[in-house]
């Protein structure tokens, strides 16, 4: 197991970085798998008898009479054929279920403006140091472009001398693309220059994980059966800061097939600590931004593939509401899960980064077109904020945490108990296991699941295998469970504006990962051995701004989103 998850929960319990997978079978698929042996096949197929279902009841946790198990066997071939049937037809990853999720609780609705507007900037002079200007947040660096203080190209070459000196040290960086950039960066100015200024991102270079289509460039989900592949078209996220006139500068590395920091080409590192993971599966994104090597990255969340890294890089990350950016041209890990989500040096950058990327597309049934509402001047004096007192007070909790606690009652948000109600949160990780061993079915099956580099237990080779077993019904079960969930996290909101707690406090990342609702990850300290550590931020459904403006608050009251590792 890697060493992002010392200390921590068991991955067979709970997954904080990219989530483990399973496939929805029926109990006539798990007689089939466990009866297919080579002495009990003929010409016609495997010979499944009444002690092969006694054996595959025992994995679908049901119990049968003979005679049940009698009548099971008159239809079962043709339940088998069906599946066989099914598998001869190609089902690429980007195709989705008929099935959609939406994270509205019925009868909700979403009241929200489209006004976007960036806090005043502070007056400051453009730092002297190259590495200075390397570590400035998106905030100040788009005020320096926009006024000519500060080139495009400059800030481009910066980042990319940095990318070519230390990334390899952080082992964060799969594809370096500097002719590109310089391109983007020289055409940038030239607009600027003219009067063509685009907005906050307009020459900002930022770096993507490898999981988002880029045309022509490879993008190798970080796994070796997918490392030559070349995409045809962009993703709708590549598209949309394009658009924006940011830079593409670099493709970063994530963790294999969207877990963990270990990829096809090594492990990500920790900027704070080289001899630590970088936790995943954002691992490159959040590496690189933490190093300042890129102005911003884009990265991707599950089941705490931002949060994760956030925390042990010490970024800032924003998970969005599910659906509010559209995945086209993303992996797909899960699709009733999976997020896209900027990862900044502070959080108003988070924000400007969301504003770009937001809004539905024809590619991805799951995305809402829904506005960013957003004013970076309003204050935060009279939000009510929920915390959990256990949230604090268990073994996991830090005096870090509670600083952080302490901090946001400093703010002037109101602080407001909760407790959420006891139940089986573990549940829904069903979900994520079914949709997450079809998304890759093609590897088990074709055994070219022994191609990726991590093949221990806790690793994805074993648990698409395993995952072979669960029942359908669970599965259906697991979504009705979690709409109960939504519906009990509708109810927490009413009258919240956020909740405040440690990261991986009880079930609130798989929780909220799984009923949508949008979480912001910030700095708020470090660790003895001067590693980061963060809080975590939840938010009301689409209300991202509320969110940020906390969050701003926050950061302020703590004072240290600025602190560098030494990369020298």
């Amino acid at each position: 197991m890697p060493d992002q998850y010392a200390g921590r929960p068991s991955r067979r319990n709970f997954l904080v970085a990219g989530g483990v997978a399973a496939a929805a079978t029926t109990l006539p698929a798990v007689a089939f798998s466990i009866a297919a042996q080579p002495d009990t096949v003929d010409d016609t197929g495997p010979q499944i008898t009444e002690s092969t279902l006694a054996e595959a009841e025992k994995l679908a946790a049901v119990e049968f009479t003979p005679k049940e198990r009698k009548q099971i066997l008159t239809d079962i071939g043709d339940e088998i054929e069906r599946h066989r049937s099914r598998r001869s037809v190609e089902l690429p990853n980007t195709l989705g279920p008929a099935t959609v999720f939406d994270a509205r609780p019925v009868g909700m609705t979403v009241s929200l403006g489209d006004r976007f507007v960036r806090s005043k900037p502070r007056q400051r002079p453009l730092p002297l140091s190259d590495e200075s200007i390397a570590f400035e947040p998106v905030t100040a660096l788009s005020m320096w472009i926009e006024r000519g203080t500060l080139r495009s190209e400059r800030l481009t070459r910066i980042y990319l001398e940095r990318l070519e000196r230390i990334g390899p040290r952080l082992d964060c960086t799969v594809t370096l693309l500097g002719r590109r950039a310089l391109d983007q960066a020289r055409r940038a100015d030239a607009e600027i220059r003219n009067g063509g200024y685009r907005g906050p991102l307009h020459g900002i270079p930022w770096g993507a994980k490898d999981l988002f289509d880029t045309k022509g460039i490879r993008t190798t989900w970080g796994a070796t059966p997918f490392k030559d592949r070349v995409p045809e078209r962009d993703a709708t996220v590549v598209s949309r800061l394009d658009e924006a006139g940011a830079i593409l500068i670099a493709k970063l590395t994530m963790g294999a097939l969207a877990y963990g920091d270990i990829w096809y080409g090594g492990r990500t590192n920790n900027p704070w600590k080289l001899d630590q993971g970088s936790s995943g599966s954002s691992a490159g994104s959040c590496a690189a931004t933490a190093a300042g090597l890129v102005g911003f990255a884009l990265g991707t969340e599950t089941l705490g593939s931002i949060v994760s890294p956030s925390m042990r890089c010490g970024t800032t990350g924003l998970r969005p509401t599910f659906g509010r950016v559209a995945r086209t041209g993303a992996m797909a890990l899960c699709w009733s899960l999976d997020k896209i989500g900027p990862i900044c040096r502070t959080v108003q950058d988070t924000a400007l980064v969301l504003h770009a990327i937001n809004g539905a597309d024809p590619g991805d049934p799951s995305s809402i077109d829904m506005p960013l509402e957003f004013d970076g001047d309003h204050a935060v004096k009279g939000l009510r904020v929920g915390y959990s007192p256990k949230w604090f007070e268990n073994g996991s909790a830090t005096d870090l945490d509670r600083a952080a606690l302490e901090a946001t009652r400093r703010t002037g948000v109101k602080l407001v108990e909760i407790e959420l109600a006891d139940l089986p949160y573990g549940t829904l990780l069903t979900v994520l296991l079914v949709e997450a061993a079809s998304a890759f079915e093609e590897l088990t099956l074709s055994d070219r699941d022994d191609e990726l580099v991590w093949q221990e237990a806790p690793a994805w080779p074993n648990t698409f295998r395993t995952s072979r077993f669960t029942p359908a019904v669970e599965y259906v079960q697991a979504q009705r469970f979690r709409r109960l969930v939504c519906e009990m996290m509708a109810e927490q909101f009413n009258g919240l504006d956020a909740m405040i707690g440690p990261s991986y406090a009880g079930s609130m990342l798989l929780i909220t990962n799984c009923t949508g609702h949008p979480s912001l990850t910030i700095r708020c300290g470090f660790a003895d051995d001067g590693t980061p550590h963060g809080i975590t931020l939840w938010g009301r459904l689409f209300e991202e701004g509320t969110l940020c403006r906390i969050g701003m608050a926050l950061e302020r009251e703590l004072g240290v989103w600025d602190r560098r590792p030494v990369l020298a």
